[in-house]
């Protein structure tokens, strides 16, 4: 048998961060997934259609909408909000979703199963199965199908079976867990969507290309309006994939600061926070390695937020390496402020977020209100606030 090249060896790496952590069985699956992704990406058939579903079928590009109203309240910067909650469903999750569909359908799987947190990645994998016909099975934490009722009810609605998990604390980690579970089980017959950029190889590497298209179209529109780049780009930080999606194309642009906010909670002791990247250390989680949540007896920390979406003990590994890089920085926000801001966005600009975005809003308005009016701010705006009523 041949021997790997180091540079095939730390395939799927984001310096010490990823990786592929998972029982030989599961490895193999994994590898076909890569193949068939590394096959059709850059494919022009491929790109085509994703383009032509992206434009008709979500609804992209998304808005770059400068809040002016938000902008007089805070003082300082611009703020600029990337409408992602315009998209169909209602969020950033859409796009990887239509693009691992795809692959799916060119994989010749017909079985769809994915886990969700605050419901969004649920609703948008079973429309796009809806689109392509295809079986839908979801995995949902008992507490999150409680806290985001609606969110249960679309899925359903749209022919998904929703299997609520009542193991553990019944949130996100726990629907992950669950889902793999299946997967290993079914991995002939069955397509995992995941919908986070975390998991082990190709996933952080898939996700990152398929919700790339946020910072693309963020990078031509402010060009277009201001005729610079910002110098500030701001997304919440859960498992971390609306946030890579609108940093990986800006991160070359060194002028560009990238800030992630994570869930702060009620505080900073362990159980009382979902921030990985501020309180956790390296570790393993869902065959990968990044940035974990451990508490006193070195045991993966129950978590706490007000977001169920960034209700997670562990971080995308990019953003663990963006992080030890000095690329990007990370910070949090708390659920106090999180509401604050959600209420603040919704009075001023008639726009209602996600409580997951409220995060990365309250971080945003931070960071412009010490910056002066020649400057610019983009917060990723990655869902709408529907869910929360």
């Amino acid at each position: 048998m041949k021997e790997k090249s180091r540079e095939e060896q730390r395939s799927g790496f984001f310096g010490d961060f990823g990786g592929r952590i998972v029982p030989e069985d599961l490895a193999s699956a994994l590898e076909e997934l890569k193949e068939g992704f590394e096959e059709i990406k850059d494919n022009k058939e491929f790109r085509d259609e994703l383009a032509i579903l992206f434009k008709d079928y979500v609804g992209k590009p998304s808005p770059l909408y400068f809040a002016k109203n938000l902008t007089k309240e805070v003082g300082g910067a611009k703020i600029y909000l990337k409408r992602e909650d315009l998209n169909h469903t209602g969020a950033h999750k859409i796009n990887n979703c239509i693009g691992q569909a795809l692959l799916a359908r060119k994989m010749g799987k017909k079985r769809i199963i994915a886990e969700t947190g605050a419901g969004q990645h649920g609703v948008a994998t079973a429309t796009a199965c809806a689109l392509f016909d295809m079986d839908c099975e979801i995995f949902m934490g008992e507490v999150d199908t409680k806290r985001q009722e609606l969110n249960v009810f679309r899925m359903e609605l749209l022919g998904a079976n929703v299997n609520a998990v009542s193991a553990g604390d019944g949130t996100l980690k726990d629907a992950v867990d669950e889902a793999l579970k299946d997967f290993v089980t079914n991995v002939d017959t069955t397509f995992y969507m995941l919908g986070s950029a975390v998991g082990p190889d190709p996933y952080p590497t898939m996700v990152k290309e398929f919700q790339s298209i946020i910072g693309k179209e963020a990078r031509m529109q402010i060009l277009e309006k201001e005729n610079k780049l910002p110098d500030y780009i701001v997304a919440c930080v859960g498992g971390g994939s609306n946030a890579i999606g609108l940093f990986a194309p800006f991160v070359d642009d060194k002028e560009v600061n990238i800030l992630g906010i994570e869930p702060g909670g009620k505080g900073d002791k362990p159980g009382q926070n979902a921030a990985p990247l501020t309180f956790g250390k390296p570790g393993e989680l869902h065959g990968f390695k990044s940035y974990v949540l451990y508490d006193e007896n070195d045991e993966i920390s129950h978590t706490h937020s007000i977001a169920a979406g960034l209700d997670y003990p562990g971080v995308g590994p990019e953003h663990g390496y963006l992080k030890d890089s000095g690329r990007a920085k990370y910070t949090t926000a708390s659920d106090q402020e999180a509401l604050d801001a959600f209420h603040l966005l919704s009075e001023k600009e008639g726009i209602i977020p996600a409580l997951e975005s409220a995060h990365a809003v309250a971080g945003g308005m931070k960071i412009a209100k010490d910056l002066n009016e020649d400057q610019i701010v983009i917060i990723n705006l990655s869902g709408r606030g529907d869910k929360e009523m």
